[in-house]
């Protein structure tokens, strides 16, 4: 059998029908040529969002920017997926015009356990159109995860915590969940620092030294409506109890284990400048001295009813 004859045999094979779907006839090259279509796809979609990120990260200097420009990135490659997807089965025969069909295959694909894929997928489409959350944010989330938003990706969100920790997120959660978002709109919040001086210690001396101590951190404001405060909050057992109340500035809010450490240094500081006491709980221990009787006495005894 000569080369060309092997290819013939060959081309026929693949154009043989294999099934039919409607009107249409399926074969193994149409089916070939659509997964090759789809795989250029999706890597032309992939190719567009990361060099639409690089122009981005190089042009977009403020963040509400490039998280724009994110949103946009993805909204961009699913549409790219979801138009590739189509045009491909089309070629192949499969027409997706037929509601029954289409709302079969999403039954059977939600039987098989893609609840969660896509109620994923579609609480990631949701958090990109509403912006109620982008990347850049502060977020704290009730399952306890803290950190700055980095990817909305296709199922999951990534937060990366002050500890360059990266937890991949269900996108769902942050539809489902309570999401505090430090830095939604105002690009200031208020931060309250507790601490407790030896009783007798004048109110004033605390308050200025409290207000001094937050004055020499960075990224403290005070000013206009936003000025540092000190509030007496509660007697306690061994201390009067104080809040440091102050306003800080978006890096030092999204920080905020590190921004209350600066706080407490330059507490701890300007408190022992100003000669006021730190006081320590103390329990008084009285000792009585005499003969301790113990008396033992027998249980009583319950006769058994007859």
């Amino acid at each position: 059998m000569s080369a060309a004859e092997i290819i013939d045999t060959i081309l026929s094979w693949l154009a043989r029908p294999l099934f039919s779907f409607g009107q249409s006839s399926v074969s193994l090259a149409s089916i070939l040529l659509a997964l090759l279509f789809l795989a250029g796809i999706w890597w032309f979609a992939s190719a567009l969002e990361r060099n639409l990120n690089r122009f981005a990260l190089r042009h977009a200097e403020e963040s509400w920017k490039y998280a724009r420009i994110h949103m946009l990135n993805r909204l961009l490659r699913y549409g790219v997926w979801v138009v590739g997807t189509l045009v491909a089965l089309n070629y192949v025969g499969i027409d997706l015009t037929s509601i029954t069909l289409l709302g079969s295959a999403f039954a059977v694909g939600l039987g098989f356990g893609l609840q969660n894929i896509v109620s994923n997928f579609v609480s990631g489409v949701i958090l990109l159109l509403e912006q109620s959350l982008k990347v850049g944010d502060f977020v704290d989330l009730q399952s306890g995860v803290r950190g700055h938003v980095r990817e909305i990706a296709m199922r999951y969100t990534r937060v990366t915590t002050n500890d360059s920790l990266d937890v991949l997120v269900p996108n769902s959660e942050f539809i489902n969940g309570r999401v505090s978002n430090w830095t939604l709109d105002d690009s200031h919040r208020r931060m309250h620092v507790p601490f407790g001086v030896a009783y007798g210690t004048p109110k004033e001396r605390v308050r200025d030294a409290a207000v001094a101590a937050a004055s020499k951190v960075p990224g403290i404001v005070d000013e206009g409506k936003m000025r540092t405060n000190v509030w007496l909050v509660s007697y306690g057992d061994s201390a009067v109890n104080y809040e440091l109340v102050v306003w800080a500035r978006r890096d030092m809010t999204t920080h905020p284990g590190s921004t209350h450490a600066k706080l407490m240094w330059a507490l701890d500081d300007a408190l022992h400048a100003a000669g006021i006491e730190i006081p320590f709980p103390q329990r008084d221990l009285h000792v009585r001295s005499g003969t301790l009787n113990v008396r033992v006495q027998a249980p009583a005894t319950t006769p058994h009813p007859l």
